[in-house]
């Protein structure tokens, strides 16, 4: 069917059901009432048939609204009971990102230092590690416009006072959804009909003292009108964390890291590992003060190893019992076991967690015109600002030239060729015979980077919605408008200007009769004293780098800036959605679910002249992009896509317990182009114990307004030189780099092909326990990636010229031995991903009256865990190597072999008591290395050899206390929480910094949480 037919046929059927729709039906369920569309399946831990009658809870997995139809796509359901009790912070994603199905999400422990993108602070959802930008993210059934330039909803902007539940759909989900739907869909629904008070306020801290947070909220709903006819819905929520930022925590100081074995040679001794693992291993390539890390002049590298403490003190630093490489090589050393490996304390001097403001409200009001026709309209406005310490202003490389600084008599006469600070710090007898001098430091004077982000979101909505006789039987439909808008502000604080950093640096003494009179001899920017006038600065002020309190003030307000990027990201969307039962067969109702859609994106930017790169014209006419700040080199995003989509959904009895559900989308992009989407999926329920499901699907991610509009988001920082990985003897060991990423208008859909295999076992003979086992497979094609310059650099030195192609040398930052490289890149459709594993949940609940009579409460137990068997990243690069990262705790992009979580409560009516156990198994650090301790094969970079290549997991356990209480009407509860009672350490990974898994570990330690609830009904 072509998409015009499509359109064609799918305006017929809602302008053949509109007339019937006005008719009386019985009343709907919330859920539909709430306009999420989707069928739903009562669902509870003990079935109503064998526990009386109880509501069951709504579960969202298709659009067609049946009674007691069940989705074959699996579907979690986190409760606002499980979410009260069990939540570990004031925020509702925490609790999300404890499902074992969700790994590697964006949280501010792991995105603290992502300085460029403006992800730093959001609470992003990422279901099977697939990339958030694959999890569909829902309010209501509806979409919500992006907090980041990726698309990435923000979970921090959800009304988390009205949350009822959470729905976890894990499985494609893009035919009855949309867009971004490749891993699943998380669904959070609001309780819309309300009626009452309800407030809490609570207030943590860790057992260190510090991480302090408040949380305060206060939710309304009433009726008005005759025969309760409409509905107001109101709340408002504040929220605070104090911020940590500095990593004081007794696992942050053991310097556990990875070095290079100092036995190890490429070519005579291959056999010993080529990396240990260490500790009391600190870098060694500079210090708080400075450290000169070479010197050229006289007996090379004479002065290496002196290092400057408070007031410019002169050290000389211990190296300790092995160095990497010797202290004698050709390059400086970055690493040190033993000796001074404590004094570079940069990895002390970084934030741990944000310091975050977050306030919202919502509100919301519906009147019914008809009988089951209601009409609604709502609003929302968040505010968060996040600022955090990103860690020190590090530079290496640092050119001080000391050429006519060897006696008294030549510094004065030669004034603008010896640095003047050189020489103050050093004087002439140490600088004998020197002619430069190169610095590294960790800058002690400098305050810390910092990240100070703002955003504003809003979304308005209205719509009509209701139920009708169809064809005899009850229909669900609903109308809808949506504008949603979020304003953005990515600032950083206290970055580095690289020209006025290298201006002040360069420090000399002033010669009489200079051309800005400055007084002879005095201390001055080179640039102002020099011969030129056309160079001058007269804001520049000296900075002395060597040492700790000896910068000027003056000097460090001149060359740090606050460089920033306003974006507006907004999002239209109007949608029509029908569900009806048009006819039966022998075996039962067919139900159908029809729909439309139109949604366009649109993002609009501005940096301030000041703060872009500078462009310039190279000799042959081709633009060069020179960055003006060591990192935040921002530039305007512009450009806009529309989407017109609609779908059908059925569902089909076919007798003898099976049922068959099926979906097609047609998706038509601006930009991407016409996709289809599809989903075929049956279940089979043989006897009431057990329901066997299958689903397989079609689906999409399209590109978003970043990979499609980028003008070139730039970053900082270095990466290894794969030379000297592989022989320790081509250095020097790392390159600075800075990078530009443009977006790339010829993108296309990622496809993806999903197959979910499962059964549901809910036992009569055991009442209350049910247990559900579903084996998933993701199969994505086409896959938008980009490739970093570390993937670059290593794929050049394999000899594939088009990643030679990628990167330059920037002459402007380039020392002598010391290349300061430039890359370049864009997204292409070249990867895939392959994703396998299997979802565990099993719970049994158990009131206490079956075996004590009169006995009051009940006890649950619940566990859910995932076992990820494959998660395979292919580039798209020829002759490169597939690596699998499950089984891998390294890094964000990598998934634990199992993540689990196991909950075990008792409740009564006047307390609770909740148990969590949760945590990630053991795995290796990196997923290339081989282990071995001799008769080494040939280590590479594609796979290097480990003496131990082994990380631990972790294990948490929570608790959470509390007390319920009544008065005068006034239902309150007074709560404990308590996370990671055991004080556990994180996952601790051998590297230089955070030494920490922050994606998968809590990194503040014990921490307590104690607060109060009320409601009045």
């Amino acid at each position: 069917m072509t998409t015009a037919s499509s359109w064609a046929a799918l305006a017929v059927a809602l302008g053949l059901a509109s007339p019937a729709l006005a008719q009386t039906a019985p009343a709907q369920t919330d859920a539909v009432q709430a306009g999420t569309q989707t069928e739903t399946a009562a669902v509870k831990t003990d079935p109503p048939a064998q526990e009386g009658g109880e509501d069951g809870i709504l579960v969202t997995g298709s659009r067609v609204a049946r009674n007691g139809f069940q989705a074959p796509t699996p579907v979690t359901v986190l409760t606002q009971e499980e979410i009260l009790n069990q939540s570990p912070t004031n925020n509702i994603a925490d609790f999300v990102n404890q499902q074992p199905a969700l790994a590697g999400s964006t949280r501010p422990a792991n995105s603290r230092l992502n300085l460029s993108s403006g992800q730093a602070g959001i609470n992003a959802l990422n279901l099977r590690n697939l990339g958030e930008t694959r999890t569909l993210v829902l309010l209501d059934g509806r979409r919500s416009v992006g907090s980041t330039i990726t698309g990435l909803v923000d979970v921090n902007t959800i009304p988390q006072s009205l949350v009822k539940s959470v729905e976890v759909v894990t499985g494609g989900a893009s035919a009855a959804y949309g867009s971004d739907a490749v891993a699943g869909v998380v669904n959070f629904v609001l309780d819309k009909k309300y009626k009452g008070i309800k407030a809490t306020i609570d207030s943590g801290v860790t057992d260190k003292g510090d991480g302090g947070n408040y949380s305060a909220s206060i939710a309304g709903g009433f009726a008005f009108g005759g025969d309760d006819r409409g509905h107001v819905l109101l709340s408002a929520e504040i929220a605070h964390r104090d911020g940590i930022f500095q990593v004081d925590r007794d696992w942050n100081a053991t310097g556990f890291v990875r070095i290079t074995n100092p036995a190890y040679n490429a070519t005579t001794n291959f056999t010993v590992p080529q990396f240990l693992i260490r500790k009391q291993v600190g870098a060694a390539n500079s210090t708080p003060g400075g450290l000169i890390t070479g010197s050229a002049g006289g007996t090379a590298n004479r002065l290496r190893g002196i290092y400057f403490g408070q007031n410019g003190a002169q050290q000389q630093y211990q190296y300790g019992a092995l160095t990497f490489p010797a202290v004698n090589g050709t390059a400086a050393p970055t690493l040190t076991q033993g000796g001074d490996w404590q004094v570079n304390d940069s990895g002390r001097r970084i934030g741990l967690d944000p310091r975050d403001d977050r306030h919202g409200v919502f509100g919301r009001v519906s009147y019914e015109l008809a009988d089951n026709v209601e009409l609604f309209a709502e609003g929302a406005y968040n505010k968060q600002k996040v600022f955090f310490n990103a860690g020190p202003n590090l530079s290496t490389g640092i050119a001080l030239t000391a050429t006519g600084c060897d006696t008294a008599a030549t510094a004065a006469a030669a004034p603008l060729t010896c640095n003047a600070f050189l020489y103050n710090a050093l004087g002439p007898t140490q600088l004998a015979g020197i002619t430069s001098v190169t610095l590294a430091t960790t800058a002690a004077d400098l305050p810390f980077r910092g990240v100070d982000n703002k955003r504003e979101v809003q979304r308005y909505a209205a719509g009509l919605e209701g139920t009708g006789d169809m064809f005899g039987k009850n229909a669900t439909w609903n109308v809808y408008g949506q504008y949603s808008r979020a304003k953005l502000r990515e600032q950083l604080r206290n970055v580095m200007n690289i020209a006025r950093m290298n201006n002040a640096t360069a420090a000399a003494f002033a010669p009489a009769g200079n051309s800005g009179g400055y007084a002879a001899g005095s201390i001055q920017c080179l640039i102002n004293v020099d011969a030129s006038t056309t160079n001058n600065d007269p804001a520049c002020v000296a900075l002395n780098r060597l040492g700790v309190g000896v910068a000027n003030p003056a000097a460090i307000a001149y060359v740090l800036g606050d460089p920033y990027r306003d974006e507006l990201v907004e999002q239209y969307n109007a949608a029509a959605n029908l569900s009806v039962t048009p006819f039966s067969t022998w075996a039962g109702d067919v139900s159908i679910a029809v729909g439309a859609e139109y949604r366009k994106e649109k993002i609009s930017g501005f940096v301030p002249d000041q703060f872009q790169p500078l462009t310039t014209l190279d000799a042959n006419n081709r633009p060069t992009t020179t960055n003006r700040w060591s990192v935040g080199n921002y530039l305007p995003t512009n450009g806009s896509y529309n989407v017109k989509e609609a779908y059908l959904e059925t569902v089909v009895p076919l007798g003898f317990g099976l049922e068959f559900n099926g979906a097609v989308r047609a998706t038509d992009y601006s930009t991407a182009g016409y996709v289809t989407t599809w989903k075929a999926g049956a279940t089979w329920q043989p006897i009431e114990d057990i329901r066997f499901r299958v689903t397989r699907s079609r689906d999409i991610r399209a590109p978003n307004l970043n990979e499609l509009f980028a003008a070139g988001s730039a970053n900082s920082d270095s990466v290894r030189n794969p030379a000297f990985t592989n022989d320790g003897v081509n250095g020097p060991a790392t390159f600075g780099y800075s990078a530009v990423v443009t977006g790339n208008l010829n993108l296309k859909p990622e496809k993806s092909d999903s197959w979910n295999i499962g059964a549901v076992l809910s036992p009569r003979f055991l009442r209350g326990f049910n247990l559900s086992v579903d084996y998933f497979r993701i199969d994505l094609k086409d896959a938008i990636s980009t490739f970093g310059a570390q993937d670059i650099i290593n794929l050049c030195f394999q000899g594939q010229q088009q990643f030679c192609d990628a990167y330059t040398t920037d002459p402007a930052r380039s020392t002598p031995g010391q290349p300061y490289l430039q890359f370049r890149s864009q997204p292409f459709n070249a990867a895939s991903q392959l994703v396998r594993g299997i979802d565990i949940d099993g719970s049994y609940r158990l009131p206490l009256d079956r075996i004590f009579d009169n006995a009051e409460g009940a006890f649950t137990l619940r566990g859910v865990a995932t076992r990820y068997i494959d998660n395979l990243f292919n580039s798209g690069v020829p002759s490169t190597v597939v690596l699998n990262s499950v089984g891998v705790n390294g890094g964000q992009a990598t998934t634990p072999k199992w993540i689990y979580r196991v909950s075990a409560g008792y409740d009564t009516p006047s307390f609770s008591i909740t148990a969590v156990g949760r945590g990630v198994s053991a795995g290796k650090y990196v997923a290339n290395g081989i282990e071995c301790q001799t008769s080494c094969p040939a280590s590479t970079t594609q796979f290097p050899t480990y003496d131990n290549n082994r990380v631990s997991g972790v294990f948490y356990a929570d608790l959470n206390l509390t007390a319920k209480v009544t008065m005068g009407g006034t239902d309150g509860q007074v709560f404990l929480n308590v996370t990671n009672l055991f004080d556990r350490w994180p996952l601790l990974l051998p590297e230089t910094g955070l030494a920490a898994n922050s994606t998968y570990s809590d990194l503040l330690g014990r921490a307590f949480r104690v607060g109060v609830r009320f409601e009045m009904k």
